[in-house]
């Protein structure tokens, strides 16, 4: 990304806030330009005072929305002035991450607290007086229940991927964190969707707040191109592998529902000669920060993980994900695919569905309005001649070095120039090789069936629709005249059924 100068930082971009220049150099130096939505939408109010529920999907910019006017806010008073909550120990280190960056120059401290560090380790940063505490719920509950955290006492509280807290069991850590907080605060809640719970805790822990929703045609989904694929049970490893030739990302993240899933695909990609790295909850955290690294740094440019232990992760260049299986929930194929397409970069997300699980990714479309079409995958010849083309690109595009002249000339003289260059190919593409059977899932006859049948299914259910529609209309004044009635057999009821309940 081009970085800002400092005259347009002010004069423009991120400058319309009023931040002083110790954030702006900050922001310039991280290269953002311009404010995404979510950041133009929540940074005003926060910079007000007042309490937020932001709901935004990943890869909006959600962290540095409610990290800059931390960051611009500080009182530099020895005192823990803002803490930030976040369900997984990557996204705790992540977001610590991003608050030091953009805080560097104004001489921000950060501590993350997260479970697998030793605690006399955290005692000892906490006692430097760090302005910004970042934390997973239930490693803070434990400094705060052991009275580690003296005075503590944050003008301003984070909670980041609420909805993923409640999926993980936190609501009831958050609950009692909120016990040792100070009422009079300021108190921000970002989540991705808004079931009930997460409506009943904002209700108990904010103060009015102020509602910001940026719908999906405002975030970088739109970049994202969103592919099915039909395939039978036993062809779910070998369709995974035939993708992964025939797209050839520059980086992928794989979802497994489950950790032994990870691990044994993980291992079997390997195998087959991929650069493949696993990340699952079941890992130490040395095992497990090993792996983000290796796939930040493009040892490994292919992460086999699952949902929880890859919430949170920021990583740039992801230019594919891929579902081994259905998500088990909307709200989890909206986390997922925000892996990649961000920053106004296009990414490609692909599911696998059998025909027996087509209905969850139908109630997936429909919930989360998004185009997902359906592709035939490739054959192995298609792959294999893509594959070539691909390599055939390289060559012609590659630098010729000295050295390469070099050898060149010393070898000419003894062998034909042909048979050089069918000796070197024959070399390169030892690693090109297409594995698996030629025909995976639908072909193009099975696929036209199969879209005829849901044309036919989605005629059926609008036509069912529209009568059940038709029925409740007509039989809505009937409804109303016995009202009065339906009311008074439904006190009768509770009435007889106190009544029984005294006499047990």
């Amino acid at each position: 990304m081009e970085k800002a100068t400092k005259k347009q930082m002010v004069n423009s971009g991120f400058g319309i806030f009023g931040f002083k220049k110790k954030v702006l150099d900050g922001i310039r130096e991280v290269g953002f330009r311009e404010p995404s939505p979510i950041q133009k939408e929540v940074i005003p109010i926060i910079l007000d005072g007042l309490d937020v529920i932001a709901q935004a999907q990943t890869g909006t910019g959600k962290t540095a929305a409610f990290a800059l006017p931390l960051v611009n806010g500080l009182k530099h008073n020895g005192s823990i002035e803002a803490l930030v909550i976040a369900p997984t120990r990557e996204l705790v280190m992540q977001i610590g991450d991003e608050i030091f960056k953009l805080g560097k120059y104004n001489k921000v401290r950060t501590v993350s607290l997260f479970g697998g560090q030793p605690i006399q380790r955290q005692v000892e940063l906490l006692a430097k007086k760090p302005q910004i505490i970042i934390a997973t719920p239930g490693r803070l509950l434990d400094h705060l229940r052991n009275g580690r955290l003296k005075k503590f006492a944050p003008q301003i509280v984070v909670l980041d991927e609420s909805d993923e807290m409640l999926d993980m069991g936190f609501l009831d850590d958050i609950e009692e964190i909120f016990s040792y907080l100070p009422s009079e605060r300021q108190t921000l809640l970002f989540s991705a969707t808004m079931p009930t719970p997460i409506k009943h805790l904002a209700q108990k822990i904010l103060h009015n707040p102020k509602l910001v929703k940026i719908t999906p045609s405002d975030t970088t989904n739109q970049d994202i191109s969103q592919r099915y694929y039909i395939i039978n049970e036993q062809e779910r490893e070998d369709a995974i592998v035939r993708l992964i030739d025939s797209e050839m990302p520059t980086k992928a993240i794989i979802f497994t529902r489950m950790k032994k899933e990870a691990d044994l695909l993980c291992e079997r990609l390997v195998d087959r000669g991929y650069k493949a790295g696993a990340l699952h909850g079941d890992m130490e955290q040395r095992e497990r920060q090993k792996s983000i690294k290796a796939f930040k740094d493009s040892s490994v440019n292919i992460l086999v993980a699952t949902d929880i232990a890859a919430r949170g992760l920021d990583i740039s260049g992801v230019s594919h994900v891929f579902n081994f299986h259905i998500p088990l929930n909307p709200e989890s194929y909206v986390h997922r695919i925000g892996r990649t397409g961000r920053a106004g970069k296009k990414g490609v997300a692909i599911t696998l569905a059998t025909p027996l699980e087509f209905k969850e990714l139908r109630r997936i479309k429909e919930n989360t309005k998004a185009k997902i079409e359906l592709y035939e995958i490739p054959n192995l010849q298609d792959t294999l001649d893509k594959k070539d083309g691909n390599l055939l690109e390289k060559i012609v595009k590659y630098e010729i070095t000295d050295e390469a002249l070099r050898v060149y000339e010393q070898i000419r003289a003894n062998i034909d120039i042909t048979q050089l260059v069918c000796k070197l190919l024959s070399m390169v593409l030892q690693d090109n090789k297409i594995l698996g059977p030629n025909k995976i899932g639908l072909d193009k006859e099975d696929l036209y069936h199969f879209k005829k049948q849901l044309q036919e299914n989605d005629k059926r259910r609008t036509k069912e629709t529209k009568k059940m529609s038709s029925k409740t209309n007509n039989a809505s004044p009937k409804k109303r005249s016995n009202g009065h009635r339906n009311n008074k057999d439904s006190k009768n009821k509770r009435d007889s059924r106190a009544k029984n309940s005294k006499r047990r």
